[in-house]
C-alpha cells in the first residue's frame, strides 16, 4: 500500500516529515516498510503554503490495510496543527490492486503539482474517478499533495537526492536549537561536494539548521543514504529524539520548464528562460538587483536577484546590454526570481576616453563643442574620442545563488555536469 500525506504542519510548529519519521516506526506493527520513505517538494511560488511546500510517501507491505489507514488517519488528526487557518490535511492510499489501474495518472499529476498550480476541487474529482481512499482534513488542500506523493512513488523513474532529517526531543520544541556551528563546518569539509548545503562558506553561515519552532533539529543533503548519514554523525548537538532518512526530489530542478519563448511565461511556474541582456542591471532601495533579458522574438522580462543571494548580486551587476544569458527561476509578482545563470556569450565592453597627445603622452582635453580635442602643453589636436575595448570581469559559465538563498529544489551546481560551460559553485 502507497501512502500520501501533506499539509499537517503550520509555520508556528509540526511537521510533515516528522509525521512520516514517527509513522515508519509505527506502521511496523502492521506489515514491511519498503524502502526509504519519499520527501517530495512541491512547486515553490504556491502562495498558500505553510513552509517548504513539502508532501511524503510511505510504501508499506501489509495483510491489514484497513488498520493501516485507520492508524495514520488517526494520527493526522491527532498531530497537525489544526488550529492554523492555513493547515488544511490530507491523506491517500494506494492499495496494490489499484496501483496498476491509476500509475500513470498520478504520476501526471505528480509532475504537475510540482511545476503548475493545481485546485482542489481538481484533487477531490481525480480522488472520485479513481475510487481511492482518501481523507480531506478542513478544505482539504492537502489532498493536491497527498496525491501527487503516490504518483512520485508509483513512478519510481525521477531524479532524486537523500536527506537524513533529525528530530529534536518534544520538550524542546520551540526552544533555542543546540548545536555546535563548527561541528557543521567541519562535516561539510569531509564530506563536500558528496553533501551540499550544510553550510555557506562564503557567508559563514549555517543553512542546514531551521528558525522555525518546529521539530526539525537539523537537515543533511546529498547524493546517497550513507554519506548523509556519515555527515550526521559528525554533527554535536543536543540529543535527538529520533532521525529519518528520505529519498527526495529537492536539488533535481524538476520544477524548472525550459520554455521557447518569454511571451509563454506564466505567474506561479517556474522556467529556464534564454535571451540577451537588454536594459543594464540597476540595484533598488532594498538591495535587490534588477535587469531585463529580451528574446529574438521581442518579448521581454524582468529578472531579480534579491537581497538574500548577497554576493550573487555584484556577479549580475556585471552583466551589459547584449551578454546572452540562460537564467533559471522562478515567475512571480512579473518578474523571474534568479537561481542559477548560464552566461553563454560576453558583449564587447567598449569605453571612450579623449584621446593622447602623440608629442607628449598627456590626455588631450576638449576644445569646446563640436571642435574636438587639443592638448594643452603641445597645441595637437584630433577630432574624435578613441574607443577601447575593455576586459570584463565576468566569464562565461554557470552561476548559483548562495547556499543560504537556495530553494529546496534548485539543483546544485556541484550536481551539474560540464556541458561546455565553466560551472562555479557557490561555497
Amino acid at each position: 500500500m502507497f501512502i500520501g500525506i501533506d499539509d499537517t504542519d503550520s509555520r508556528e510548529g509540526m511537521c510533515t516529515t516528522y509525521l512520516g519519521a514517527l509513522l515508519m516506526e509505527e506502521l511496523q506493527q502492521y506489515g514491511s516498510i519498503h524502502e526509504l520513505p519519499i520527501l517530495v517538494r512541491l512547486n515553490p511560488t504556491i502562495p498558500y503554503k505553510t513552509r517548504g511546500n513539502a508532501c511524503i510517501g510511505i510504501d508499506i507491505v501489509t495483510s491489514c490495510p484497513d488498520k493501516v489507514m485507520e492508524h495514520v488517519i488517526s494520527r493526522v488528526a491527532a498531530m497537525s496543527a489544526m488550529e492554523c487557518e492555513m493547515t488544511n490535511p490530507g491523506v491517500v492510499f494506494v492499495q496494490d490492486d489499484e496501483a496498476g489501474r491509476v500509475k500513470d495518472t498520478l504520476g501526471t499529476f505528480f509532475q504537475r503539482a510540482v511545476r503548475t498550480v493545481l485546485s482542489i476541487e481538481e484533487a477531490k474529482s481525480m480522488i472520485a474517478e479513481t475510487g481511492l481512499r482518501a481523507r480531506g482534513f478542513k478544505n482539504g488542500r492537502g489532498l493536491i499533495g497527498a496525491l501527487a506523493a503516490c504518483g512520485a512513488m508509483l513512478n519510481p523513474g525521477w531524479d532524486h537526492t537523500f536527506e537524513y532529517l533529525a528530530y529534536r526531543q518534544r520538550e524542546k520544541w520551540g526552544t533555542l536549537r543546540n548545536v555546535d556551528k563548527e561541528s557543521f563546518f567541519i562535516a561539510d569539509g569531509v564530506t563536500y561536494p558528496a553533501t551540499w548545503d550544510t553550510v555557506d562558506v562564503s557567508n559563514g553561515l549555517v543553512v542546514c539548521v531551521p528558525h522555525s519552532p518546529d521539530p526539525v533539529l537539523y537537515g543533511i543533503r546529498g547524493r546517497d543514504p550513507d554519506v548523509v548519514k556519515r555527515t550526521a554523525e559528525m554533527i554535536i548537538s543536543e540529543p535527538l529524539e529520533r532521525s529519518c532518512i528520505y529519498c527526495t526530489n529537492q536539488g533535481t530542478d524538476m520544477h524548472l520548464l525550459p520554455i521557447d519563448s518569454i511571451s509563454g511565461i506564466e505567474e506561479m511556474q517556474s522556467y529556464i528562460v534564454s535571451g540577451f541582456v537588454s536594459e543594464d542591471p540597476f540595484t533598488i532601495p532594498g538591495g535587490h538587483t534588477i535587469f531585463q533579458i529580451s528574446d529574438v522574438s521581442g518579448f521581454s522580462v524582468e529578472c531579480a536577484a534579491f537581497e538574500p543571494t548577497k554576493d550573487f548580486r555584484s556577479l549580475v551587476r556585471k552583466l551589459i546590454q547584449g551578454d546572452v544569458i540562460k537564467v533559471y527561476g522562478s515567475f512571480m509578482n512579473k518578474a523571474l526570481n534568479i537561481e542559477k545563470i548560464e552566461v553563454v556569450s560576453l558583449a564587447p565592453l567598449v569605453v571612450s576616453h579623449n584621446p593622447e597627445c602623440p608629442s607628449c603622452g598627456k590626455r588631450m582635453e576638449s576644445a569646446g563643442r563640436g571642435q574636438g580635442y587639443r592638448c594643452r602643453k603641445c597645441g595637437t589636436r584630433s577630432s574624435s574620442l578613441v574607443q577601447v575595448q575593455q576586459k570584463r570581469n565576468i566569464e562565461p559559465g554557470m552561476y548559483e545563488v548562495p547556499p543560504c538563498a537556495r530553494r529546496h529544489l534548485a539543483k546544485p551546481l556541484v550536481r551539474m555536469q560540464p556541458s561546455g560551460s565553466n560551472i562555479f559553485p557557490s561555497r
